[in-house]
Order: structure tokens, then sequence, then C-alpha cells
């Protein structure tokens, strides 16, 4: 029996140790579930905890039996041996600059469409509602290829402005959004704003935007994580190595076709790609917490 089947079978005799133990008393119960929710937490933080270990060994380290458990002291060549092998720093910057500004563009056409959606009536509006949410059912495989071909035609490839426009208003971010004003935002809010005189847009970013600031934090990472790790669409349009995100510079490490597969040097650069969106994280968590109608009135 292997050791990774034996420490499985261990985990879970242990949640069902856990759980008889819950049913003696109340104690017990609280007890048994922080227990429970820390081996939940040992279970997510290790596999970022064994990468940071990784990215300090050499290659021939990290393939030995039993792997490395503990931080070692090759991480200055492993540095040395990334940095000649791709410029990570271009990389990074590309992957920020499209993840950056396609997110601040869903941001903002979605929280606009959705607020139209929301507290507007117009013709129309709940077929072409129904509308928008039937394309959520269409897999996005589906339209790669009509995709790829309106990008060509347009020019845009080797061109960041074919991974930040498309999608800037999507169906699932309009439906977030407009969720989340319909049980957030009163009615009363805007119509004491009409009465003072605001005009649309200035209700918009200065009475409605604040409250929004949860679906804002929510969305934004979201986008931000996916496009952060998108692999398939600038693989299609980013041909020169100068444009290329941080997911086809781990590919290009791989399979380096000069120096090999340095995994102590991948391992690096993949601590290097996680740690801006650990930090998008930390950053907008906080308004998950904050009051959901912060500054409204009720109705």
């Amino acid at each position: 029996m292997s050791t990774s089947t034996v420490f499985i079978i261990s985990v879970v005799a242990i949640i069902i140790l856990l759980y008889l133990f819950s049913r003696v008393a109340e104690i017990g119960k609280k007890i048994s579930l922080y227990i429970i929710l820390l081996l939940v937490a040992a279970f997510m933080i290790i596999p970022f905890y064994w990468m940071f270990v990784l990215s300090t060994h050499p290659t021939n380290a990290i393939f030995k039996y039993p792997p490395p458990f503990f931080f070692g002291n090759n991480f200055s060549a492993n540095f040395k041996s990334m940095m000649e092998s791709v410029n990570i720093v271009r990389s990074f910057l590309n992957s920020l600059l499209i993840s950056g500004s396609h997110t601040a563009l869903v941001l903002f056409f979605c929280s606009i469409g959705g607020y139209a959606f929301a507290m507007y009536r117009f013709p129309g509006r709940d077929q072409l509602f129904v509308i928008l949410l039937a394309t959520m059912m269409i897999p996005w495989t589906a339209g790669i290829i009509p995709w790829f071909f309106m990008m060509s035609r347009f020019g845009w490839i080797n061109n960041p402005l074919a991974l930040i426009i498309p999608g800037s208003a999507n169906a699932f971010g309009i439906f977030w959004m407009r969720q989340y004003c319909i049980n957030n935002v009163p009615s009363s809010l805007i119509d004491a704003a009409n009465i003072e005189g605001c005009s649309e847009w200035l209700i918009f970013f200065r009475v409605i935007a604040p409250i929004l600031k949860p679906a804002f934090a929510a969305l934004g990472i979201m986008t931000f994580v996916n496009t952060w790790n998108d692999f398939m669409q600038p693989m299609l349009i980013l041909r020169e190595n100068h444009l290329h995100t941080l997911p086809l510079m781990l590919k290009y490490m791989l399979g380096d076709p000069t120096r090999g597969t340095d995994m102590g040097a991948m391992m690096l650069a993949n601590t290097l790609a996680v740690l801006p969106i650990l930090i998008a994280f930390l950053t907008a968590s906080k308004y998950f917490m904050s009051g959901l109608t912060a500054g409204a009135i009720k109705e």
C-alpha cells in the first residue's frame, strides 16, 4: 500500500471519528468543526507550500523519493537559470497589462449593463435578458474559430487588444451585477438622486458604484484570475516571444529546446506567477465582509 493511500485512509478515518465525537456534546461539535476546517485549509495550503519548497531545490532533488518537504539552498541558482531561459519580467508585464485592462473593462461595462437591466424598464428588456442568459449555455470552445477569424480580420494577431476588448461585456458579468443591484440597490435612493438634479452618469458613479464594491470585488477577482491563467487565447493570438504571457512562458520553459526542462527554475517561475493572484485576492477580499448596502437607506 502506497504512502498516499495510507494518508488518505487516515484522513477519512479522522473525519469519521470527528463526526462520531460531534454527536456526543455541543463542545464536541465545535471542536470537530474547527479540526475539519483546519484539515481542509491544510489540503489547500499544502500544494502552494510544496511549490515554494520545490522552487528552492535542483531538478535531481525534486525527482528523488521521498520528495523534499523543506526549503533548500538552490534558490539563487534556480533564479539565475530562470532569468537566462526566459524574459519573465516582460511576460509578467504582458500578463499584468492584459489581465488588468480586461478586468477594468469588464467591471465597467458589466456594471452599467447589469444596473440598466435591474433598475430601468424599457421595451424588450426581459426578452433581451433571456437571450443574454441563453448565450451562457453555448460552450466557449464553439466560438473559438469565429473569434479567431474576427481577430484576424481586425488585424489583431500579435496584438494584446484581441485579449482585452472581446468579452468586456459578457453575459455572466451582466447577470452578476443585475442580481446584486436588484437585491441591494433601493429604488428610492435613485429617486432621491433624481430629485437633487443628478445626471444618470453622476447617479451611477457617485451613488450606485460605492454600493457595488462587494460585487466589483468578487467579479474582479474571478475575471482577473481567469484572464491571468488563460492559455488558449494567448497561444492563438500572441506569436512573438516578447508578447508572451506567463502561461505561454511556462509552456516554453517546460520544453526548452536549448536548455531542457529545469524543474527548479520552472517551480520558481510558477511561484512568481501565482503571487499576483494571491495579492489580488487578499486586496479585494475585505469588501466581501463590508456592508452590502453601505451608505444606502432602507426602503
